[in-house]
């Protein structure tokens, strides 16, 4: 049997049982054992590093990888997850260079390589544990124990395989280039490195002259953000087809040579300069100038400083003339190479060293940084009469992502993979490749693919793979070793580790003659492993073989979208090269997650709230579908705000938990009350012909069918929002809308089939969403797992361990679900009414009118009709085709914030068109969505659409979605109003039901008083007993509150009176309770000659309760004139009411339950309306002894309710009853005079009633048949 759930659910909590849940079954082992035999699904982890915490980027993509693996595995694939971690390179290397003070090369020397990588290696896992225990919490499942690192020797020893590929094809060489450098770190960085932390920055931006040597009277102008290159200038560079001119500078009387178009650099107006000449940049070309510096003035007899020419020059920036620092900048490099200033082989010109200090070569500014200099550099030109003019720009520039420092470009020896060749076949191995979103392929990474150059993959570092070349030191010999066996085959050396400590000592012999052969000191860039994980994971080729291979390339991967220059690039590079196929099939890329002021998240600023504590607050589950449910899955960015995760809280689980609980409070309730069973199989379904359980059946198995297409599609950013939705539409509108079918209002039969229909929508929905909140559709499934056997065994021990719910196409109804939709919408459209109105759907409106001209529509809100009056709560549904009937007609008024900003003058001619519309105009409008109006055409949005009707004061208030037309009455009777008020008392008990913490199954009894205002609510509250009781299904008694045990009491305020209510805990008998007969009844008292004659008398009106005794007043008449012995007299009987103190003739005609509440005065022969009489007044209380008569067992075979009244008396102190009468009575009141009938004191049938002489008035009597 299900175990019943508490109201209140702490989902932080649930979640770390759950964990405890999986970790008692090793449920991940378990799942992977039981899939081992199924198709593999491959799947690689990129590597993050474990030298900083995870942050939302990381458990962002977490989620994806999570969600999509865990839906693999429940499409029947086995799915292995292994963890990987990143431990080489920069981030690790910065971390020690600042611990230990490190500035530079020097200082690792002098405590060696050995010492320098074991500090690296004992830092590299610092924050491991951390990475397991939350990603642990987040509900992932991947392996941590069989995880890959790059550290481990076997990983290195793939690496220098795929190295070995590359060399022997030949896509390895060695060369200077100008590469983005970090002073910080020491080393070179890749290009894509380099895009990744641009900022915005202030930089000096100086204007510079060079005189020619032809005439030191002209000087070129150069302009140059970067005044710290000046000391390495080599030459001057303009665009040969772009126009120059020679001005006179009327300030200062020196004449310069600059762009034409770029004038603007240097002078403000025309007047303050005159222009000389004007001509070709290729006019230039050749001259020679004055060097800025002496530095390097030794080159000027190769070639060096003079002016070369090269369409790179542009006409957007600076001066058009660019000066040329060629080992500080690529195209000044190539230039300067092509126009012959330096040697390819020769001396560079690079006074830089790797911290960005200047050499010994530059002696005004050696061993400043070169960023530093830049002031001091300002004031050597100045002081030397070089410098025009100095200012400041603010531009884009990239840090290094590590060391937050500038980059600078910087000419280094390097090694390089050959990527501008494979550009061709990189794109059509892209284009192999499903990403989502596609655009990012399309766009992004494609362009990028085309601009690629060669990728550097050397590092002057240290803690890293070390690249696997033994070279003479000419260079002239290389030897690459691709193995750990082949460097023991070429060196004698068996090593088990290949870290630089224990290989850059290995030399290996020359088969030249050029002595021994030395490992060359660069590490591998850790891109280059990370791109090689695929096959480094397996160890591969040396061992997995057929296991890599059988699964390559990956079925998916995800990351940021910050990995098209960094890991997807690296992983197509590779295995393009490797294999000439591409490295994964599907990708999904993910934006960045911000702080919430849209900064990049910073634990210095502290701009975002701890991950940690978030989770600890709202659970995992929330956390994760508020990520995924976000553009950040459509590669868009996502502002992260602590109140969505809240909200999916909110809006999400507490609705989709409520209707677990609904359900399982209603599965309990139906054993323990109706005796029944509550069993489930899913040969039940479609049994039941109730239309919204076939609707919530069809709609559940068209989203598992959606589900399974859009995951196929890996569009994970359609299939949350409309799981989401579901759980809207469960809760919203099946449960809300057949709540007293699932309480049992409609009989044992129908509750199990609404409890059936319920039971499998959560079931199947648990399965479904299993993947995406793994939590709390674990916590409910082992819930529900009770009721179904097939679900016993070990196997199902998880709701993890499922496969996906079946798709059963003979339960999908498209009919019924657009029938649905359609009463939704009406049901909307009249709830914006109500809203308008201010009119609680607890008051009950007349009517509600549907108007649409397809009478299939019409006939689909007709056939749930029944659903839209009691969701309205209106009492008649009318359909009609016709909105003239009613008197509506439509008009358009023009929107005029929009039409008065785009119509400008023209909006009032509009403005008056618009107004003048016909009624049939705008419908056409309004069905178009596109109208033309004064030559101006309108569209949806421009216009607003009102309805007015025939009648100022219609009875009805209209409104439209441009499809149905619904009119809603609303003008409630007093009835209504009444039933609304009573409404009302129903939900104060409810919420004094849910502040108690009731559950439906808690047998309560309600008590309530109503004191002051003007007696209204006291009115609907005595009147209303029958209809409030039956809705609390509880009983609903009048104080006092008897002796009982009260779980809670609340005065609260209604209608301007005071309102106390109180719960007792049990059925407390209503009869035992009541002062009152439990029938309706009204006393009766003979007159004459205008005085009371005889005893009082009582005319029960019903008996049993709710079972009338007469039909007509001539029966009245007649039990009267029993009563008083004056048979034959029916005929002269005169009754009149008394009231409330007023006296009126009954009429014949009148319902004689209409006179409850009232007293009787019978006059014979003649009507004394009106005369005084002579006794006091009467009460309305009933007369004559009596004592309430409730069954206990045994059923009443005739109408009415299991309880009675029999009089002890009638009139007063007359006819008194014994026992006999008494039995004899309750058998023909039950409709069991052919039974043994038996009459107890008490409920509990102990105390057997005897006699009736010791009851007393008020006195309740159980009856055993």
């Amino acid at each position: 049997m299900v175990e019943a759930v508490a109201e209140r659910f702490n989902f932080p909590e649930e979640e770390e049982k759950i964990l405890e849940l999986w970790n008692k079954l090793d449920a991940f082992q378990t799942c992977l054992k039981q899939s081992k035999s199924k198709p593999r699904y491959a799947f690689y982890d990129g590597p993050p590093f474990a030298t900083g915490l995870p942050h939302y980027g990381h458990i962002l993509a977490g989620t994806i990888k999570d969600i999509v693996t865990r839906f693999a595995h429940q499409s029947g694939f086995y799915v292995e997850r292994r963890f990987g971690w990143d431990c080489h390179g920069l981030p690790v290397e910065y971390e020690i260079d600042k611990t230990l003070g490190i500035k530079g090369p020097e200082d690792v020397a002098k405590m060696g390589i050995a010492e320098y990588n074991r500090q690296c290696r004992s830092i590299v896992m610092r924050y491991s544990a951390e990475w397991e225990v939350i990603t642990k919490r987040l509900g992932r499942w991947i392996d941590f124990k069989n995880d890959y690192k790059t550290l481990y020797p076997w990983f290195m020893e793939s690496i220098w395989w795929v190295f070995k590929q590359l060399y022997d094809k030949g896509l390895v060489y060695r060369g200077f280039k100008v590469m983005p450098f970090s002073t910080g770190c020491n080393t070179p960085l890749s290009n894509f490195e380099a895009n990744q932390n641009y900022k915005d920055t202030v930089d000096p931006a100086v204007i510079v002259n060079f005189p020619l040597d032809e005439d030191e009277n002209v000087k070129m102008i150069a302009w140059t953000t970067t005044p710290w290159t000046l000391p390495s200038n080599l030459a001057l560079c303009v665009n040969p087809k772009m126009s120059y001119v020679k001005v006179n500078d009327v300030a200062n009387g020196n004449t310069y040579i600059l762009m034409e178009a770029r004038l603007s650099a240097l002078y403000k107006k025309e007047d303050e300069y005159v222009v000389l000449d004007k001509f070709l940049g290729e006019t230039l070309f050749g001259r020679s100038y004055k060097p800025l510096f002496p530095y390097f003035a030794q080159m000027k007899a190769h070639g060096a400083f003079r002016i070369l020419c090269d369409n790179y020059v542009t006409d957007d920036s600076g001066t058009g003339v660019v000066h040329q620092a060629p080992f500080f900048g690529a195209d000044d490099y190539r230039v300067c190479l092509s126009n012959g200033v330096f040697e390819k082989d020769g001396d560079p010109i690079c006074p830089v060293d790797a911290s960005g200090q200047f050499t010994e070569e530059v002696t005004d500014f050696a061993g400043q940084y070169v960023k530093d200099a830049d002031k001091s550099i300002c004031k050597h030109l100045k002081q030397a009469g070089r410098l025009v003019h100095q200012s400041t720009t603010k531009h884009n520039y990239p840090f290094c992502w590590r060391s937050e420092t500038p980059l600078i470009y910087k000419a280094v020896p390097s090694w390089f993979v050959r990527v501008e060749q494979m550009s061709k076949k990189l794109l059509e191995n892209n284009s192999l490749c499903y990403w989502v979103p596609a655009w990012v392929r399309e766009k992004r990474f494609a362009n990028w693919l085309r601009d690629a150059h060669d990728w550097a993959i050397s590092r002057n570092r240290y803690w890293g793979t070390p690249i696997p070349i033994w070279a003479s030191e000419d260079f002239e010999e290389i030897v690459c070793v691709g193995s750990v066996q082949e460097l023991f085959e070429l060196s004698g050396i068996t090593v088990t580790d290949l870290h630089r400590e224990n290989v850059d000592q290995i030399t290996l012999p020359s088969r030249m003659g050029k002595g021994v052969l030395r490992r060359i000191p660069e590490v591998f860039d850790c891109w280059f492993e990370s791109g090689s994980m695929p096959y480094a994971q397996m160890h591969y080729p040396f061992e997995n073989k057929k296991e890599f291979e059988d699964c390559f390339p990956a079925d998916f991967i995800a990351e940021g979208v910050d990995q098209t220059r960094g890991w997807f690039y690296t992983l197509l590079v590779l295995s393009t090269a490797l294999f000439g196929k591409p490295p994964f099939k599907n990708l999904i890329v993910n934006g960045l997650v911000l702080a919430s002021d849209g900064h990049k998240m910073s634990k210095r600023k502290k701009n975002y709230p701890d991950p940690g504590l978030v989770i600890n607050s709202y659970g995992s589950d929330a956390l994760r579908l508020y990520l995924i449910n976000s553009p950040v899955v459509r590669a868009e960015n996502l502002r992260f705000q602590e109140a969505g995760v809240r909200d999916v809280l909110k809006d999400v689980f507490l609705p989709w938990y409520n209707a677990y609980r609904f359900l399982i409070q209603n599965i309990i309730r139906l054993e323990k009350e109706d005796g029944v069973t509550f069993e489930y199989s899913e040969d039940h379904l479609g049994s039941s012909e109730n239309i919204m359980d076939r609707w919530i059946l069809s709609f559940t198995h068209s989203l598992v069918k959606f589900v399974k297409q859009e995951m196929a599609g890996y569009r994970l950013y359609t299939v949350v929002p409309r799981l989401v939705k579901f759980v809207d539409l469960l809760t919203n509108w099946y449960v809300r809308s057949n709540r007293r079918r699932l309480k049992g209002e409609g009989g044992v039969e129908d509750c199990t089939n609404a409890l059936r229909s319920l039971f499998s929508v959560i079931l199947t929905m648990t399965t479904l969403m299993a993947p995406f909140t793994p939590f709390l559709t674990e916590n409910m499934y082992q819930n529900l797992r009770k009721i179904m056997p097939k679900l016993q065994s070990e196997t199902s021990d998880s709701v993890h361990y499922l496969m996906l719910p079946e798709t059963k196409e003979s339960l999908i109804d498209e009919k019924i679900e657009k029938s649905v939709t359609r009463m939704q919408a009406v049901i909307e459209l009249a709830r914006v009414i109500r809203d308008r109105k201010t009119m609680p759907t607890k008051y009950p409106l007349p009517e509600l009118v549907v108007i649409h001209k397809d009478q299939q529509y019409l006939d689909d809100i007709s056939n749930l009709e029944r659903y839209v009056s009691e969701e309205l709560n209106v009492r008649q549904v009318t359909m009609s085709s016709d909105k003239d009937k009613y008197g509506v007609s439509l008009r358009a008024e023009p929107d005029h914030v929009i039409l008065g900003k785009r119509l400008k003058g023209d909006f009032k001619v509009v403005m008056a068109a618009v107004r003048a519309l016909t009624s049939e105009q705008v419908e056409e409008f309004q069905r178009t969505g596109q109208i033309e109006v004064a030559g101006h055409s309108l569209s949806t949005g421009d216009l607003r659409i009102i309805y007015k009707f025939a009648q100022e004061d219609a009875m009805y208030e209209a409104h439209s979605d441009n499809d149905v037309l619904v009119l809603l009455n609303v003008t409630p009777g007093e009835e209504m109003l009444i039933v609304g008020v009573a409404r009302e008392i129903i939900n104060r008990i409810q919420k004094l039901r849910k502040k108690a913490k009731l559950v439906p199954t808690d047998e309560i009894s309600v008590f309530y008083k109503v004191s002051g205002g003007d007696g209204y609510l006291k009115r609907v509250a005595d009147e209303q007993v029958d209809f409030i009781s039956s809705s609390i299904k509880s009983p609903y008694i009048a104080y006092p509150v008897p002796p009982c045990d009260v779980i809670i009491q609340e005065s609260l305020q209604l209608k301007g009176s005071t309102l106390d209510l109180t719960l007792a805990r049990g059925q407390v008998d209503k009869l035992q309770s009541s002062t009152q007969p439990v029938c309706k009844y009204v006393n009766v008292q003979l007159r004459t000659n205008g005085l009371y004659t005889g005893k009082r008398a009582t005319v029960l009106l019903e008996n049993p309760k709710n079972c009338p005794t007469l039909r007509t007043i001539h029966d009245l008449k007649e039990v009267i004139a029993r009563l008083y012995n004056v048979m034959g007299n029916t005929s002269k009987m005169f009754i009149n009411q008394i009231r409330d103190g007023k006296e009126s003739l009954v009429m014949a005609n009148a319902d004689p339950v209409s006179l409850y509440g009232s007293s009787l005065v019978i006059d014979i022969h003649s009507n004394s309306f009106g005369s005084k009489p002579g006794a006091g007044d009467l009460c309305n209380d009933i007369a004559c002894d009596y004592v309430n008569v409730q069954l206990v067992k045994g059923e009443c075979r005739g109408g009415g309710d299991e309880s009675a009244v029999v009089l002890l008396e009638n009139p007063v102190s007359a006819n008194k009853i014994s026992y006999d009468n008494l039995v004899d009575q309750c058998g023909v009141l039950f409709c069991q005079r052919d039974k043994k009938i038996r009459v107890w004191l008490d409920s509990d049938m102990t105390t057997a009633l005897t006699s009736v002489e010791n009851l007393k008035r008020c006195d309740v009597v159980y009856v055993q048949v």
